[in-house]
């Protein structure tokens, strides 16, 4: 009976040890902090200034995501991506681009969206006496240099070119063409004086001060300038990739391109 008795209490008390055991030792761990992540976006360089505020807007959401721009013409962006520079996400400004890696199986087809839209406009220095007021008047005799981008691998220049073709001007103006390795180049071109005018989005003319815009170019004279935004099928950050692309469609995103003079694509 003693014996019985001592072992119910013993139990008790050893219930009631493991009790405060449990209490004491089941303080919350505080939540690990999330890994460090490199983030490689590949992007049209027409989209420098508004991408680098976007970096700091997702900074504050997304410490932990570190990313690298690399910015350039999205032909040669394209080159890199087909021939294997480290990419998660690339931002082409036009679909030709997109396209032919999406034909080769490089970008995660699903993923695809069209980002923004641009248009495109002559410029002219800002202390430019040209009588300049439309396309056709890039082929006065007057007009002795006009900068474009590369026909091969820069957007902006193709859109210029087929602006140009459309107006019967491109045999003028192709004769005293500066061609440039992207548009921001043009700008450039533009802004110290090395040409009278220059073919550029209206993103770019936007930001600058020491370049005026003439016109756009006419409506239906080229394809709409639009800029799709894809996860590459060699991205070694997936699932980072696509969280920017969605923040890349937000709301605080949306205000800093149309500060920029972007349009949100449909």
């Amino acid at each position: 009976m003693k014996l019985t008795k001592l072992m119910l209490v013993l139990t008790a008390l050893f219930v009631s040890v493991a009790l405060l055991a449990g209490c004491g030792g089941s303080k919350e761990q505080p939540p690990a902090a999330a890994q460090p992540v490199e983030l490689n976006v590949s992007a049209a360089a027409s989209m420098k200034d508004a991408l680098g505020e976007i970096q700091k807007l997702y900074a504050a959401k997304k410490p932990n995501v570190n990313i690298t721009f690399n910015l350039a013409a999205s032909g040669a962006l394209q080159k890199q991506i087909e021939q294997g520079a480290p990419a998660d996400l690339f931002i082409s400004a036009a679909a030709k681009q997109m396209d032919e890696l999406e034909a080769k199986n490089l970008i995660k087809k699903e993923s695809r969206k069209n980002l923004v839209e641009n248009s495109l406009v002559i410029i002219v220095p800002k202390d430019s006496k040209a009588n300049l007021t439309k396309y056709e008047d890039l082929a006065q005799t007057s007009v002795k240099k006009v900068s474009i981008g590369e026909t091969e691998t820069v957007p902006a220049g193709q859109y210029a070119q087929e602006v140009l073709k459309k107006l019967n001007l491109w045999d003028a103006v192709k004769e005293k063409a500066v061609m440039a390795k992207d548009v921001r180049t043009v700008l450039t071109y533009v802004e110290t004086g090395n040409v009278d005018a220059g073919i550029v989005y209206g993103t770019d003319a936007a930001i600058s001060d020491k370049v005026k815009t003439v016109t756009a170019a006419p409506i239906g004279s080229h394809k709409p300038i639009v800029y799709p935004v894809a996860v590459l099928s060699g991205a070694k950050q997936p699932q980072a990739a696509e969280e920017f692309l969605t923040f890349l469609n937000g709301p605080e995103a949306k205000a800093v391109f149309e500060k920029y003079g972007f349009t949100m694509s449909k």
